[in-house]
């Protein structure tokens, strides 16, 4: 605590004091299985997939260049200030209140929008599941968003009983998506036995040919697939010994997520048509192609696509606790209402957030669906939320680049040189995701969309910002 200026010193004092209260429910095993459930999302390795056998030049540059500056800056920064409200508390001590208030409202903001493309994903899979029996009643306008605003509904109500429930939801879900994961790698080489296809190489390699979609796509899976290490501390005053386990957790989940990426695309090229692929549902779509036709073992399809479901419950749990975490810091910091801090007197959680975040999610699910196809309301939820997450990794890679008093250490030079790269990573992401990467109906109406929210979103936040400073101030 030395080495650390009076200001941030004094921070981690206060929100220190603020925490006490909290039950320090997750372990070493919790937070690795929060790390893969977090991270390794269903969608990405068909987006992957539509770059044919270039993915896995991409993928290893996605990891060097972006995937590994995260981990390394998340593990530092971490160490240094293991606070309740992460990288908040970072950006705000490394950067300035105002600067940590606008990554904390991007951060929010994001995790609002990607809990309604997980709505939608969501209404997907499970429409995999019942099969083509329930058709009559998948394809209605009225189902996506009926079963949408369930499953925020339902992942609200549960998130009023705290980590220590919503744990295990988790967990299973990390559990879940290993299992579902294992099985997708696993399913060329039955199909290679069945004689669907003559032949696998899940490493297979070419020559990368680089565009403006490669690159789009690039960053989708650099910033999209291989984020989110940070998330989990939010939690950190929730974590038990957050110092050392959160850091811990991160070394044991990197290679196993990144061989779950890889071959995992693999798999999709192998079974499903590059033009065909389904951007919402990759994984249901290839088992059910894998497994079509195979008496008994068509079972395993359903299956496996019941434990993709429990999977994204578990992925929404971790998402919408985060996220009603982050208008209860601010709240600390007088910056919003008192009103979000106030907990649950049983279950100790922040309920008024925690209320107003599920409101709020469902009416922005609904929103996002209006009068557009099921893969262009996908594309815009994602890209807009990706956009936003992308300001706040800004911040994150900027903060071993500023000047070595405002944390009160000087990072070593590759912690720097890493910071670097993940920062021109980012901005390359979000310069490009303003563009859409399948056909849609309307180009520029696609661009004006998510250029409009993102600035709008930031806007509100400055106006938010400046009335809770003059509130404090009266």
């Amino acid at each position: 605590m030395s080495s650390i200026p009076e200001g941030a010193a004094e921070r981690i004092r206060e929100v220190t004091a603020h925490s006490f209260g909290f039950r320090r429910v997750l372990g070493l095993t919790d937070l690795v299985l929060i790390q893969i459930v977090y991270v390794v999302g269903s969608a990405w390795v068909g987006t992957a997939a539509l770059l044919g056998t270039d993915h896995l030049f991409f993928w290893l540059a996605a990891a060097a260049l972006f995937y590994l500056p995260q981990a390394a800056v998340v593990i530092y920064l971490n160490r240094l200030m293991p606070l309740e409200g992460g990288l908040y508390q970072w950006a705000t001590a490394g950067l300035g209140k105002f600067l940590g208030f606008l990554v904390a409202w991007n951060l929010w903001a994001y995790t609002v929008l990607i809990m309604a493309t997980f709505g939608v994903m969501v209404a997907t899979n499970l429409k995999y599941l019942l099969g083509r029996e329930a058709e009559e009643v998948t394809n209605t306008s009225e189902y996506t968003a009926i079963i949408s605003v369930a499953a925020i509904i339902a992942v609200t109500v549960v998130s009023v009983f705290g980590l220590r429930v919503s744990k295990w939801v988790q967990n299973a879900g990390g559990v879940a998506q290993i299992l579902t994961y294992a099985a997708l790698i696993a399913i060329p080489f039955v199909a290679m036995q069945r004689g669907m296809i003559a032949k696998y190489d899940p490493l297979h390699a070419s020559v990368p040919t680089f565009s403006l979609l490669s690159l789009n796509i690039f960053g989708k899976m650099a910033l999209g697939a291989f984020s989110g290490f940070e998330y989990v501390a939010i939690l950190a005053g929730e974590c038990k010994s957050p110092a050392r386990t959160i850091g811990r957790s991160v070394v044991i989940a990197v290679p196993i997520i990144a061989l779950m990426f890889i071959l995992g695309t693999g798999s999709v090229l192998a079974l499903v048509p590059q033009g065909k692929i389904d951007l919402v549902s990759p994984i249901p779509q290839t088992l059910t192609i894998g497994f079509e036709g195979m008496g008994f073992a068509a079972l395993i399809a359903p299956v496996l696509i019941g434990m993709l479901l429990v999977r994204q419950a578990g992925n929404m749990m971790l998402l919408f606790a985060g996220n009603t975490r982050l208008p209860m810091v601010a709240g600390w910091d007088g910056l919003l209402p008192n009103w979000f801090t106030r907990l649950h007197p049983r279950f100790r959680t922040p309920i008024n957030s925690i209320l107003f975040v599920g409101v709020l999610t469902v009416a922005l699910t609904l929103i996002g669906q209006a009068g557009v196809g099921l893969q262009e309301g996908f594309q815009v939820l994602e890209n807009m939320a990706g956009i936003l997450y992308g300001l706040t990794y800004l911040a994150l890679f900027a903060i071993p680049l500023m000047p070595s008093w405002r944390l009160g250490a000087q990072p070593p030079w590759w912690l720097r040189a890493a910071s670097l790269a993940g920062f021109g990573v980012t901005v390359l992401y979000c310069v490009l995701s303003v563009f859409p990467i399948i056909a849609v109906e309307n180009e520029q109406h696609f661009t004006a969309k998510i250029i409009g929210v993102i600035v709008s979103a930031n806007l509100l936040g400055v106006a938010i910002y400046a009335l809770g400073r003059w509130r404090r101030a009266q």
